[in-house]
């Protein structure tokens, strides 16, 4: 089994790479080649199974050299975020839409149409969302990265209806706990937030306590990235691009759990300077029914202690901070 991880030097593709070589083998077979692509592929083990492809994804010979002994499965990670894409508009356009088209386009003259795991993203839905929302709700993008992902969604779908590559897309919520860094997106308080509160650290949250979000921990998402390179192609028909379960959470909620699993006396770190313009587009989101997508097997973290536990693993913080004489609890 030949699989290709692009975007591997990502905070979700680095974890989802070590996934792969802790579990040897995807889809019922052993992993026997690895392929990581991305500019960045420094820090990785050493791994008889891993080829390195440097470069970035709008490189189409790249592309070609790094499918030119064959690809079984490819789980397509890489893009520019959504600040980064609406503030650079041809560095988004090129990456997030003509490579991912172009990947599509060399995948078709592979043998066996091979599986495609794309990574799409909540933002086509856009900022005026509906009280409720399910699985048929209407997408309507906001930002060039979200029209961008549902164009790829879009012309998945025709590939896998012509049988020429197996695509799969799931649409992501924001994914914790990333890393304090520039990043590009314009959601990445919600990492920021359970970083700085972990680390004890003072934090001015740009939307307000009641600013409700979806939510899912990184090892939640790569479980799922992996679960849709599992499914059984014959059971799938023409529906392929599937909304996650997400676990939607207030900021008030979230620090409830951080409290319990680092201390209460942290609470005090976390204050509010709302940015209506932010918290119009990521924190009012509804309750999403997805029984599509649990029916085939995909998940959310389940409840906010057990995200802070999936993105942080607090319990050893906890217990340090009880031996220093702190009130904290771990999660359940």
């Amino acid at each position: 089994m030949r699989v290709m991880i692009t975007g591997a030097n990502g905070f979700v593709g680095r974890a989802l790479a070590q996934r792969l070589l802790d579990r040897g083998e995807v889809r019922g077979q052993t992993i026997s080649v690895l392929m990581l692509l991305d500019k960045d592929l420094q820090g990785f083990p050493e791994d008889k199974r891993l080829r390195r492809h440097y470069g970035s994804v709008t490189d189409a010979a790249l592309l070609r050299r790094a499918l030119a002994d064959g690809i079984d499965v490819v789980f397509h990670l890489v893009s520019i975020p959504g600040g980064a894409a609406e503030e650079q508009y041809d560095l988004g356009y090129q990456v997030n839409l003509l490579a991912s088209l172009e990947l599509l386009d060399q995948l078709r003259s592979q043998p066996g149409a091979p599986v495609l795991v794309y990574a799409s993203s909540v933002a086509v839905y856009g900022g005026e969302l509906p009280v409720r929302m399910d699985e048929s709700a209407a997408v309507r993008p906001e930002l060039s990265y979200g029209a961008h992902k549902l164009m790829v969604e879009t012309a998945l779908s025709d590939l896998a209806r012509r049988g020429e590559v197996d695509g799969r897309a799931v649409r992501l919520p924001g994914i914790v706990a990333r890393p304090r860094a520039p990043n590009g997106l314009r959601s990445a308080f919600m990492s920021d937030l359970l970083q700085a509160f972990a680390a004890g650290e003072p934090y001015r949250c740009p939307v307000s306590a009641e600013a409700s979000c979806w939510w899912m921990s990184l090892r939640c998402c790569v479980d799922n990235l992996l679960h849709a390179a599992e499914l059984d192609s014959d059971s799938l028909g023409q529906s392929r691009v599937w909304q996650l379960p997400l676990l939607k959470l207030t900021i008030a909620q979230v620090i409830d759990a951080m409290a319990n699993a680092y201390g209460q006396d942290r609470r005090g770190l976390i204050s509010f300077a709302p940015d209506a313009g932010l918290e119009a587009l990521f924190g009012s989101a509804p309750t999403m029914k997805t029984a599509q997508a649990r029916g085939l097997g995909f998940r959310h973290d389940g409840s906010a202690a057990a995200l802070v536990r999936n993105s942080l693993n607090p319990l050893s913080a906890a217990r340090r901070s009880r031996s220093a004489g702190v009130t904290a609890h771990a999660t359940d």
